[in-house]
């Protein structure tokens, strides 16, 4: 005898999200044709793809590199420079520490010739320290912004942390070799704060990029001429910090921007290691040449 109800037709489960099973998903990714909710949904020419999918497309897809080595598409996080945003964001959080430590953390950070032979740390960590005038560190940061959302993208996320990190270190050393006779020179005793060192690093190193682009450079020498020259007529601002960041920043592009195809990744490395090595050097000769080592 027959079941009536085994002839009748079952309804079929209805599809859910791979990885959401919670979720009943009825639109499926076009590429892989699995069912995908809302959330795992991505635009894309035709329907829409899984987040898998995506993924796994962009990892697939060939690396695009600019003129000078960088992975063009690693630069930012939605469009936005992130390592610029990242040193103007340590450069805030440094001022806002200086001013709730009553100058605590300042003198901490801070570079003088006299206290970098034996705490080289300062070398660096003064880029990140401004004065207490929210126009130092508003000047400052905005130069940095509009230099570093320029070539951040252009040379990469790695070479742009060496950039910055060494034209830094070159501003403190170039206040080292500029401080004059330790017997005479107050420079030796005088505290130097600001990412000035650094922002000229990156003024220079406009230089060899724009005329590896093959544009005018008539604009960033302008823009040089008129910040060098304020170092010179407004007291308080070491002109030796511009001057070692903006050598050493211009260094640097030369060698990214003018590196053989084939050669870019060997640079790549070459460049910090030569750059430490040239910057420690050179302190060390200046502090043995007046009797400090």
């Amino acid at each position: 005898m027959n079941d009536p109800a085994a002839d009748e037709p079952t309804e079929a489960a209805a599809p859910v999200c791979p990885r959401h099973p919670d979720r009943v998903a009825y639109v499926r990714c076009q590429r892989c044709g699995r069912p995908a909710c809302p959330e795992c949904q991505r635009p894309a020419a035709v329907g829409v793809q899984c987040v898998d999918c995506v993924r796994e497309s962009k990892r697939a897809a060939p690396r695009i590199r600019t003129v000078f080595g960088g992975t063009a598409d690693s630069t930012a996080v939605n469009g936005r420079p992130v390592v610029t945003l990242t040193i103007i964001g340590l450069c805030v959080v440094s001022w806002l520490l200086q001013l709730v430590t009553s100058g605590a953390w300042t003198q901490l950070l801070w570079f003088a010739p006299w206290e970098g032979v034996a705490e080289p740390w300062r070398f660096l960590t003064a880029s990140f320290l401004h004065s207490t005038s929210p126009l130092h560190i508003l000047f400052n940061m905005y130069a940095l912004w509009i230099t570093g959302q320029f070539l951040e993208p252009l040379l990469g996320r790695a070479r742009f942390v060496i950039l910055c990190l060494l034209a830094a270190v070159g501003g403190s050393v170039g206040v080292l070799l500029l401080a004059g006779d330790p017997a005479t020179s107050v420079a030796w005793q005088t505290p130097v704060v600001g990412a000035s060192g650094m922002v000229f690093g990156l003024f220079g190193a406009m230089l060899p990029v724009m005329r590896r682009l093959g544009r005018s450079m008539g604009q960033v020498l302008v823009l040089l001429a008129m910040n060098g020259a304020i170092g010179f007529f407004v007291p308080n601002i070491s002109w030796q910090a511009h001057l070692g960041g903006l050598v050493t920043g211009a260094l640097v592009a030369t060698a990214y921007a003018y590196a053989p195809k084939d050669r870019r990744a060997v640079v790549a490395w070459v460049v910090p290691l030569a750059g430490i090595a040239l910057l420690v050097g050179l302190a060390v000769w200046r502090y043995s040449s007046v009797g400090v080592l």
